[in-house]
Order: structure tokens, then C-alpha cells, then sequence
């Protein structure tokens, strides 16, 4: 146990430092990089227009789960490998985790759109934030692009950090690998499309299941984090996280807006199609600023030593 908790530390904390390296990832493929060409020659192969609703939801089944199990086995194989390499292989380990985590290339992100307003203007901070969301950012003042800067960051903090963290807490080199499977796979094929509605259920189903903790840790966690606002941030991802449409993403993205008073959320709009979606925390200010986006950091960083803290706790309590 200490040892598996060691390397989690390790992993942990060279994420918050050096983060994702793009020198290193020019010449290799990143590990998300091949777990996406997996995912698209499924898609390609097992999702043709010609099949009925009824088959392409089969083989999106079996194609997700046939993928989730051959990861499983490699990252069973691979620990196995590195566990029989002693100290070494236990820091290899630590590499291989820290390549998953996302702290610090969230942070680096979501500050560069703040510098992009600042340095830029609108114009440079719609380009800086296009980077991370997924919505329209033509359309966005520069309140609009801080939102979604902040909404980027709140939810990601679960998607990119609290949920592979917890995921080798609890299962190990396999179980992160599993779920970075499964989280690229719902972002590739797990929306509402045409194409995708029937093969990518299944990988959207699973996805939502495999957060439903994580999630709301991590809306605890941004209160935590967010000191005297505490209550308010909590009371707010109580209340609001429900009206997202997401089952749970709302409860990271409310914490944050009780945390920092702000209201997030709110209609926006996706290429051609309009979300008409409930604000959260609907009662705080809306003219989001650079300022604000600071702010968020700070939270993401409080966050992240609260996870290396009881990490820490942990790790010496086991070893008396």
C-alpha cells in the first residue's frame, strides 16, 4: 500500500510541476493519442450508416467494452512489469501516472486566456479560450470568454485530475488507464450527434457512471478550497448542479460560481445549435473578468494541495 500510495504522490506532484511536456509529446504519440486512433477505427469500422439504430447501439456496446478490457489488461501487464523492477520500476510507474494527469497543462490553459485579454484584447482571448471549450467563441464578450474559461477549469479539474487521481487510488495503473479510455472515448463519440447517438451510448453511459464520485468530490473539494465562501459554494453546487445537463459536470461548475460569486452556466451555443441551458449560482455577477479567471487558478491550486496533503497524511500513516 505504501508504495502504491508513493508512487500516486510522485505522480502527482510531477504533473504539478513539469505537467505535459510538448517536446516530449512532438516526437512520441501522447498515450490519449493512441487510445483515440483506437476509438476511431471502431467507430470507422463498426459504426456504418448502412446498420439499423438497434445495431450500432450492440456494437458501440461491444466495441467500448472490448477496448475497456484490452486496456485493463495492458495496464495489469504492465504494473506487473514494473513492479518486478523494484525502486525503479516503481518510478517508472510514477511516470506513467503522472502522463495522465492534468493539472498543470489545465492551468497553463486556462491562464493563457487571461493573458491572451490582457496582452490581446477580445479578439486574442477568443482565440486563447477556442483551445479548451467546445462552443462558439465568435459570439462571446470578453465576460462571455472568462466564463467560459472558468467553466472549462471547473469542470475539467474533475475530469482531468480528481478522477484519474482517484481512479489509481482505488484500482491501480489499470483502472487509470480504463478510465482515460473511457473519458477520451466519450469525448470522440459519446455526444448527442446523428452519427453517434446510438453507437456512442454506451461510452456516455459509462463515462457518466465513472464520474458521479469524482465529480462531486471535486465540487467538494472547490469549497473546501474556497475558505470563507465555503457554504456558499457548497449550497450552490447543492442547488444548481441538477440543472445541468450534464449529470455531472453542474456540481463542480456551480461550486466554482458560489465560490467566486459569480453566475456560470447560461445559454451558449455549439456551432449552429443554441443550448438553452439554467445559469448556477444565477443570483452572482455575470461580468466575468481576467481577474476572475486569476482567481479560479487560485482555486484549482488550493485544490491540488489538498489532494497532496491528505495523499501525504496517508502515506505516513501507513508507514508507522
Amino acid at each position: 500500500m505504501s508504495a502504491h500510495l508513493a508512487a500516486l504522490l510522485a505522480a502527482t506532484v510531477l504533473d504539478r510541476l513539469v505537467g505535459d511536456p510538448p517536446w516530449l509529446w512532438r516526437r512520441v504519440p501522447h498515450p490519449v493519442v493512441v487510445f483515440g486512433r483506437a476509438i476511431a477505427w471502431v467507430d470507422r469500422r463498426f459504426n456504418r450508416d448502412a446498420l439499423s439504430f438497434a445495431a450500432r447501439r450492440r456494437n458501440g456496446v461491444v466495441s467500448i467494452l472490448s477496448l475497456l478490457a484490452v486496456t485493463l489488461a495492458v495496464g495489469v501487464g504492465l504494473h506487473a512489469i514494473l513492479s518486478g523492477l523494484g525502486m525503479a520500476g516503481l518510478a517508472l510507474e510514477a511516470l506513467v501516472a503522472a502522463v495522465f494527469l492534468a493539472h498543470k497543462s489545465l492551468a497553463d490553459h486556462v491562464e493563457a486566456v487571461a493573458r491572451a485579454l490582457r496582452q490581446e484584447g477580445l479578439a486574442g482571448g477568443r482565440r486563447a479560450v477556442s483551445m479548451i471549450v467546445g462552443r462558439d467563441p465568435d459570439g462571446l464578450d470578453e465576460a462571455g470568454v472568462c466564463r467560459a474559461a472558468i467553466e472549462s477549469l471547473a469542470e475539467n479539474a474533475s475530469d482531468g485530475l480528481v478522477a484519474p487521481f482517484l481512479a489509481y487510488l482505488v484500482l491501480g495503473l489499470p483502472g487509470l488507464l480504463a478510465y482515460k479510455l473511457l473519458n477520451t472515448a466519450d469525448s470522440m463519440i459519446g455526444h448527442r450527434s446523428e452519427r453517434h447517438l446510438a453507437f456512442g451510448w454506451a461510452a456516455a453511459r459509462l463515462d457518466d457512471l465513472a464520474n458521479l464520485v469524482p465529480a462531486r468530490l471535486t465540487a467538494l473539494l472547490f469549497a473546501l478550497a474556497s475558505g470563507p465562501a465555503f457554504a456558499r459554494a457548497l449550497r450552490a453546487a447543492w442547488r444548481d448542479a441538477g440543472t445541468h445537463r450534464s449529470p455531472n459536470a453542474g456540481w463542480p461548475e456551480a461550486a466554482v460560481a458560489g465560490a467566486l460569486g459569480l453566475a456560470l452556466g447560461g445559454p451558449r451555443r455549439y456551432g449552429e445549435i443554441l443550448v438553452d441551458a439554467e445559469h448556477l449560482n444565477a443570483g452572482g455577477r455575470r461580468d466575468a473578468r481576467p481577474a476572475d479567471i486569476d482567481r479560479s487558478l487560485v482555486l484549482l491550486a488550493r485544490l491540488g494541495n489538498i489532494l497532496l496533503a491528505a495523499l501525504g497524511l496517508s502515506l505516513l500513516a501507513s508507514l508507522t
